[in-house]
């Protein structure tokens, strides 16, 4: 790998990072100034900002025909997503979810893990599987949307207010100008990181499975692991599990549906003979272990932080060694 790609690769992942935050907080803002409550704009508009990265980078793999990238960078990040972000959090601050989480979200999280796995085994996510999978999360937006209006009408107006930051974004026309720039630095980031992504593993001589669950995987994850660090660190971790177990369901409904219906997902050397199916597998069972360490005192605490922190090493370090 050149140094130019070195530099492609470092500029896409502070694109994806910076652009999702402007996209996130730009729209936050003006859903608010439209009278947008907080929890459905945390529902809605910033579950889909902090899952951009995922979404336009696999979109962008797709397009390009690595469609092992586009597939690995899902599988990839939401391992990420709970071995490594969740696990690292909980090492800087003990992470608690109220049982609604247990109960019903982290099961919704394995239902869809796993009929992902059932729609993989012919080797190839097609159109139509893409239209049912899109489906999926327009229906689970819409559910969230309701239980949030539900929730918000027992809530203060003022409740979890979105701040403005020093009277510019209250400016509509600002507000516009961090979307449109941050979807343009997330799209632009997306591109640079595919194509730095994909001469390292020419250089490297490594399979598209491999850099789509690892170096993709990882910088596209990087806005959840910047923002729950910094929670962690200012205590605010009240729904922090709620959000990546939200961010996991939008990248296997949305990211993988949107991708399909782009363009067929073709799984190269087969579903069980590429090794996919162990990542899938993986990915299940790292995404159940949230709920077997917290069913009890609904707490993820620092030794079982460094639980999670283990599997992800050993993970990769498997990756490593199988590659």
């Amino acid at each position: 790998m050149t140094v130019t790609h070195l530099i492609a690769f470092t500029a896409g992942l502070l694109l994806l990072y910076y652009g999702a935050g402007w996209l996130v907080r730009g729209a936050s803002t003006l859903a608010r100034g439209i009278g947008l409550t907080p929890m459905v704009i945390g529902l809605t508009v910033v579950a889909f900002g902090t899952s951009a990265p995922e979404l336009v980078v696999s979109l962008v793999s797709a397009a390009k025909g690595k469609s092992m990238i586009a597939l690995g960078n899902v599988v990839g990040s939401n391992i990420c997503n709970i071995a490594l972000v969740l696990g690292l959090t909980a090492v800087f601050q003990p992470v608690t979810t109220n049982r609604i989480v247990i109960t019903r979200d982290i099961p919704l999280m394995l239902a869809v893990s796993a009929f992902l796995l059932l729609l993989s085994f012919n080797s190839v996510i097609g159109r139509l599987e893409g239209v049912i999978l899109f489906c999926g999360i327009i229906a689970y937006t819409w559910f969230n949307y309701k239980v949030a209006v539900r929730v918000d009408r027992t809530m203060p107006d003022d409740a979890g207010a979105v701040p403005l930051a020093a009277g510019l974004m209250e400016k509509r026309w600002v507000q516009c100008l961090m979307i449109v720039g941050g979807t343009v630095a997330v799209v632009v980031g997306a591109d640079l990181l595919v194509d730095a992504a994909v001469s390292v593993m020419v250089a490297l001589g490594v399979d598209e499975k491999f850099v789509g669950l690892t170096v993709v995987a990882l910088g596209t994850s990087v806005p959840e692991l910047a923002t729950s660090v910094v929670a962690a660190l200012k205590k605010e971790m009240d729904i922090s599990l709620g959000n990546l177990v939200g961010s996991n369901v939008f990248n296997l409904l949305s990211v993988v549906g949107a991708t399909a219906l782009v363009k067929p997902i073709a799984i190269s050397g087969g579903f069980i003979g590429s090794g996919l199916v162990v990542d899938y597998l993986v990915m299940i069972v790292i995404s159940a272990l949230p709920w077997a360490l917290m069913k009890r005192d609904l707490t993820i605490t620092r030794k079982k932080g460094l639980i999670l922190l283990g599997c992800y090493v050993a993970y990769v370090s498997f990756l490593i060694i199988k590659s």
